[in-house]
């Protein structure tokens, strides 16, 4: 008796799932602290025209992100780079298939003080700031203090993407890593703050975060090119060398509301509101 009623137990449990799949009215959205405020932004005008459907968008990095897609506890993962061969293989063991889809395009801001007088900085610069060769700001041209290092985790996709296209320089084989006295921060919004407070900081984030409280300096490709300061038309133009695509991902082709919530962040107004947010639109 015991086991006809489970069995009965599990049928019920996989219609009502079928069902719930079906008829499904929220979605869950987890990854990118960069792309948070953009996906909270979607979300909101999302639920503005479809007030019976419900969008959850929180951040935590873009490893995170893939994590969640992976376990099942999301519905799109944002991410501010590429997945990973290891996440697709353990994705696809656990019968996900991870799905692209290119969402904006960001410029990484790497950011002072208002107080530092130092405004630009090569990129060859930036790599030794990080990797702890340069220390002190006056070998850059600036007041004689020890340089506070902040740094994104390494949970997160923009520290990632910093250390791939600034530390290594592209370089597959590439081994720099961040100063072993960097401060490991787990949002762009900490970093943000941080600098705001200290004269002696530097960080990195999407520009998107940039206020009047932190100072973005110019970056050049190297000594003898223009310093390029990040704005949309730079980084649209791909005169700003620190910019990266945006994504979100699916577990295969979208459906369902899935499928309607991306639909309208790629449609004309969901992309003014990446325009809004300080990011770059992909059709601009």
């Amino acid at each position: 008796m015991l086991k006809k009623y489970l069995v009965f137990f599990v049928v019920c449990m996989s219609i009502g799932s079928a069902s719930a799949a079906k008829d499904k009215d929220s979605i869950q959205i987890k990854g990118s602290d960069t792309m948070v405020n953009l996906g909270q932004a979607w979300a909101e005008k999302y639920m503005e025209v479809n007030p019976k459907e419900f969008i959850a968008v929180t951040g935590g990095g873009s490893g995170t992100g893939f994590s969640s897609l992976i376990s099942g506890t999301c519905d799109i993962a944002m991410s501010s780079r590429d997945i990973k061969q290891k996440e697709i293989d353990l994705a696809r063991q656990k019968g996900i298939e991870p799905n692209e889809i290119k969402a904006g395009l960001d410029g990484l801001a790497v950011v002072v003080n208002p107080f530092n007088p130092v405004d630009r900085l090569t990129m060859d610069q930036l790599a030794g700031i990080f990797t702890g060769k340069i220390s002190n700001w006056k070998e850059l041209g600036g007041r004689d203090e020890k340089i506070v290092i902040l740094s994104r985790e390494v949970n997160s996709g923009t520290h990632v993407y910093f250390k791939e296209h600034v530390l290594r320089k592209n370089d597959p084989g590439g081994r720099e890593e961040f100063s072993p006295g960097a401060l490991m921060l787990s949002s762009s919004q900490a970093i943000a703050d941080e600098v705001a407070g200290n004269p002696a900081a530097i960080g990195y984030y999407g520009m998107g975060y940039v206020s009047k409280k932190q100072k973005a300096v110019a970056v050049a490709k190297d000594g003898q090119s223009e310093y390029v300061p990040p704005l949309i038309e730079n980084v649209v133009s791909g005169a700003y060398p620190i910019s990266r695509p945006l994504f979100l991902y699916t577990n295969g082709v979208p459906q369902g509301i899935v499928k309607d919530f991306v639909d309208f962040a790629l449609s004309e107004e969901g992309q003014g509101i990446v325009l809004k947010t300080d990011f770059v639109p992909i059709n601009k």
